[in-house]
């Protein structure tokens, strides 16, 4: 079925509907990564976007459900040059299309993506339309005026805590939006994982008498969400507090620093990030639009890391207390040892025994 992509600076690019047919409204980003669709599709930081692969053919092993980042798919759109009809893995359970379609979601072929990132790299991501109807100006209008996204990290975050054993110190993970490959990573290194929905109190979360606080990654501004801001400042200086993608950027937020919003956002699995303390440069995965700015940084918060490309701040400690925030995902996969050392340092940071 035909389909067209409006933008919201006027532009339409025509192509093919696919998946599950319905007309959807979201923010137009690019990513760059060349594989590991399914884990971005399942990416909780994705949460309501149009989101346009760069590389042209998708979908070429498939679908394993082994390979699921969280519990469900969060893109509301799926764009790409081409959809690979025969898929070729041993581990194959389903087609993208299938799986596309059986969970609502609307994928869109046969546009230039390579264009159409040019006109995001150059204007900057923008809201989009994507229809398989004709729609007058006046509907187009009133549609980019609707909100989209509001209370993402309420869509995403756990209905309910849940337990992850390990034999080393008990971390609680405030869970806005978290990947399991970064849980992954935690449990590796031996933490007993407490994963506890966004809205936890303060109380509740100290009640589960934590060595150390995750705030994990997730989708969205962070300023939409000054209660979960509020919330940590009352958890600074009572224990140890790791921020994470989303969770960075609010721990920065409750330490007095200010966030700033990308013209284009970081979204690939080849982001170079440079180590201030060690000068050691490491590709990393990123997913995110905002950043904590270098204007006013507070004198007690001291940049560890940034990004190679852009400069701009990748990870950041407080100088006085046990507090330590980083942008990109320290993800791990099955046979990948924590390359970055952040769950390492976490643990040291809460005084456990780093496992091998």
């Amino acid at each position: 079925m035909k389909a067209k992509l409006i933008l919201e600076n006027g532009m339409m690019m025509e192509g093919t509907a696919f998946g599950h047919i319905k007309e959807a409204v979201g923010d137009v980003v690019f990513n760059t990564r060349m594989q590991g669709y399914q884990e971005l599709l399942t990416d909780p930081s994705s949460y309501g976007q149009l989101v346009v692969m760069t590389y042209p053919l998708i979908g070429n092993y498939g679908i394993s459900l082994d390979d699921m980042d969280s519990h469900a798919p969060f893109v509301r759109a799926f764009i790409m040059s081409e959809e690979a009809k025969t898929p070729s893995n041993w581990r194959c359970e389903m087609e993208l299309s299938g799986y596309l379609k059986q969970n609502r979601i609307l994928g869109l072929q046969g546009i230039d993506t390579r264009a159409l990132t040019k006109i995001l790299s150059k204007g900057g991501e923008m809201k989009g339309i994507i229809t398989t109807r004709e729609l007058t100006p006046s509907q187009i209008e009133q549609k980019f005026k609707m909100p989209y996204s509001f209370h993402a990290v309420e869509q995403v975050t756990t209905a309910q805590a849940y337990e992850l054993a390990g034999s080393g110190p008990l971390v609680a993970i405030l869970d806005l939006g978290v990947k399991r490959s970064i849980l992954r990573g935690f449990h590796q290194k031996g933490c007993h994982m407490t994963v506890l929905p966004a809205h936890t109190s303060v109380g509740e979360i100290l009640g589960t008498k934590p060595a150390g606080i995750i705030l994990s990654n997730g989708p969205g501004n962070p300023e939409d969400i000054p209660e979960i801001i509020d919330k940590v400042k009352q958890l600074i200086g009572k224990v140890p507090i790791m921020g994470i993608g989303l969770g960075h950027q609010i721990l920065a937020l409750a330490l007095g620093a200010k966030i700033e919003e990308l013209p284009v956002g970081h979204r690939g699995v080849n982001h170079p990030v440079k180590s201030l303390e060690t000068g050691k440069i490491s590709i990393t995965v990123q997913n995110h639009q905002y950043i904590v700015s270098k204007e006013a940084l507070p004198a007690d918060l001291q940049v560890t890391h940034q990004s190679v490309n852009d400069g701009t701040i990748e990870g950041f400690r407080h100088t006085k207390l046990p507090l330590r925030g980083i942008q990109f995902h320290p993800e791990v996969w099955e046979g990948l040892k924590d390359p970055w050392g952040v769950a390492d340092e976490f643990v040291t940071m809460i005084g456990g025994h780093v496992h091998a």
